[in-house]
């Protein structure tokens, strides 16, 4: 109970020692020790063999002393020359048996224990992966890259080292105190007393110490997040940095952060030096005291020379677990403090969830699974709709704010009949991409409703509202792999035909086939070999593999030159035959031919209607229209 109580009070001080701010309800300590126990659940078999060898571990180190002390009593005291030499084979024997036990139970702990907190890191590891997955974009939009990843390996590692020793240490601790007391007790109750005195006040300091090392090594995990996060944004911009030949300043900027992280370990390591030095004084403390006191009682004939040996074995014994308990106060600050980051992750919500009863969009979801060329549902899903996904949008009176107070989307009203291609333009912050995110619910809206064929967004699964949606974006992610298995992203367990069949689609199957590797090309890190007209072609190829219903096309050849966008345009144009197009564009020339022209503008709907309606109206779209082909025909 009193070991709870003060690991419970290093917990409190560590939880409340500079974290992040986290937005969600706090978790308790009893959850945090909980969910931490729940983690052994897989791996009790383990866990209790490691503390079954934990036990005899500490009775063979108990068990070493005893056994000489009692030799130097009898056999080695009062035996013959004969008596010992007879007795030497079978003594023998049974130490190497016992030293046998010793190294089998140390090999178990050491490797079997060390795997068993590998096991637990991994599964905790994949937990909080999965949970980034689910998280909405919101939460990306709040939170860094590098310090989500600080979380996801460094923090882990403590955790790891805790699951681990945390439990064998604890009980070794307990075991060889306990024990060690009770055989020095037997020797000589006062010398005993007096050991007890100065141990409390060792433990007492080392509480002491602790408390103050605790922010310290939350802080340690705060900074390094920051050094992470610092780095993955250098890195990631590194063509932007050597561009404008800033790589002094990001080198300072990156500088500050690694100094801070020094500055944090370099207090943890001062208070965890006074600690240390403590012990060691109380260690040598101890030591005088016995043979201070030893020597007085010898003195008085209340105690043999044999017996102040084996006392001075077991004080050995007796301090060791004493320190293993005050490290394993360190251990705790540093895995608590990680574990507490890892949950307030995991207790976010995810923000964008299925309801329950979510209804499968046209059964798209068994479809993409099952690599099916068409949209239709599957035969073993009851919930499926009876026909295709046919592609009709609808916003109704939507509201839209990322912060909940300042709305980006005001009272916007559209319905998009299926097969149509709907252009979005207007000023830039003027709500367009925000609307397209809508639609796959990347964000939900806060008033009014998104629909597909009827159905209410928020009202089918993710999984098959997203499947049946394919966005092109300005700005092209590929995958660190070949051009093969980043085309194959759109449908996972595509054929090559059919990759190469989307590829041709795309018009990028020739230029594949020209490379050495062909498909087998590697791109590099998001596809820094490529140009740009190329991964977008690459890109739309995914699409094409996909085969969706609706089509968003964001941006998608405002960033590329004259002859490469006149591909993709081609490759685009082909995309969106027979889909549900939503377009947002910035040059005009590429969405003259859109059934239908929309100018979005601070979030509402201001004009709409085909190229020549809008030219015709003399309003907003003629503006821009003029702005961009300044002395060019108004119908050219």
């Amino acid at each position: 109970m009193g070991l709870c109580c003060i690991v419970k009070g290093m917990a409190s001080r560590a939880s409340d020692s500079g974290a992040a701010p986290f937005t969600g309800p706090k978790p308790s300590f009893r959850h945090i020790v909980s969910r931490f126990l729940d983690y052994y659940g897989p791996y009790k078999g383990l866990l209790y063999a490691d503390l079954v060898c934990a036990i005899l571990l500490s009775a063979t180190d108990l068990a070493f002393p005893k056994i000489i002390g009692r030799l130097c009593d009898t056999l080695f005291a009062h035996g013959t020359a004969t008596q010992i030499t007879h007795a030497l084979p079978l003594l023998t024997i049974g130490l190497v048996a016992l030293a046998a036990v010793a190294y089998a139970c140390q090999y178990f702990i050491t490797y079997w224990g060390h795997l068993m907190g590998a096991r637990m890191e991994t599964d905790m590891r994949q937990d909080l992966f999965d949970q980034y997955q689910r998280l909405s974009f919101s939460y990306y939009d709040r939170n860094n890259t590098g310090e989500m990843m600080s979380k996801l390996v460094s923090d882990l590692f403590e955790i790891s080292e805790l699951a681990h020793h945390g439990p064998e240490n604890i009980l070794i601790s307990v075991l060889l105190i306990v024990g060690s007391l009770v055989i020095l007790a037997t020797i000589n109750i006062p010398m005993t007393l007096l050991l007890l005195v100065i141990t409390a006040a060792l433990i007492a300091y080392a509480l002491h110490k602790n408390s103050q090392m605790g922010a310290a090594f939350l802080d340690n995990r705060v900074k390094i997040a920051g050094v992470n996060a610092r780095l993955q944004d250098t890195l990631a911009g590194i063509r932007v940095v050597k561009s404008f030949t800033n790589e002094g300043i990001e080198a300072d900027k990156f500088g500050v952060g690694n100094i801070a992280f020094l500055n944090s370990k370099s207090r943890a390591y001062r208070k965890m030096a006074e600690m240390v030095a403590g012990y060691a004084l109380s260690y040598g403390l101890l030591y005088a005291a016995v043979i201070a006191s030893g020597g007085w009682f010898i003195a008085r004939g209340q105690l043999t020379i044999t017996q102040l040996t084996v006392y001075a074995l077991y004080v050995g014994i007796f301090m060791n677990p004493v320190k293993m308990l005050v490290e394993f106060t360190e251990q705790f600050q540093k895995g608590y403090s990680g574990f507490l980051r890892l949950q307030e992750v995991m207790a976010e919500p995810p923000g964008i969830d299925d309801k329950p009863g979510a209804l499968v969009l046209g059964g798209i979801a068994e479809q993409i699974q099952g690599g099916s060329a068409s949209r239709r549902p599957s035969d073993t899903d009851t919930t499926a709709a009876a026909a295709d996904i046919r592609g009709d949008v609808s916003y109704r009176d939507v509201h839209f704010s990322y912060d909940g107070t300042n709305e980006v989307i005001r009272g916007f009203s559209l319905d998009i009949p299926a097969g149509r291609t709907v252009a979005l333009v207007g000023p830039s912050g003027g709500g367009k991409t925000t609307l397209c995110s809508l639609l796959p619910r990347f964000y939900d809206v806060g008033g009014g409703a998104v629909s597909v064929d009827g159905h209410d967004v928020r009202d089918v699964t993710i999984k098959s509202l997203r499947g049946a949606i394919g966005i092109v974006q300005q700005e092209v992610y590929l995958f660190a792999g070949t051009i093969g298995e980043n085309i194959a992203y759109g449908r996972p367990g595509a054929t090559p035909e059919q990759i190469q069949a989307a590829a041709r689609d795309a018009h990028i199957h020739d230029f594949i086939c020209g490379l050495e590797d062909g498909y087998d090309t590697f791109v590099g890190e998001r596809g820094a070999r490529l140009s740009g007209g190329q991964k977008q072609r690459i890109a739309i190829a995914r699409v094409f593999l996909k085969d969706p219903a609706i089509l968003i096309l964001d941006e998608a050849t405002s960033a590329l030159d004259n002859e490469s966008e006149r591909f993709v345009q081609a490759s685009l144009t082909r995309l969106a035959a027979g889909r549900t197009t939503l377009i947002i564009a910035h040059r005009l020339s590429t969405i003259r031919s859109a059934d239908e022209i929309c100018v979005v503008d601070n979030g509402r709907l201001v004009e709409r209607g085909d190229h020549d309606t809008l030219l015709a109206a003399d309003g907003v779209y003629a503006r821009y229209y003029r702005l961009q082909f300044q002395g060019l025909p108004a119908h050219a």
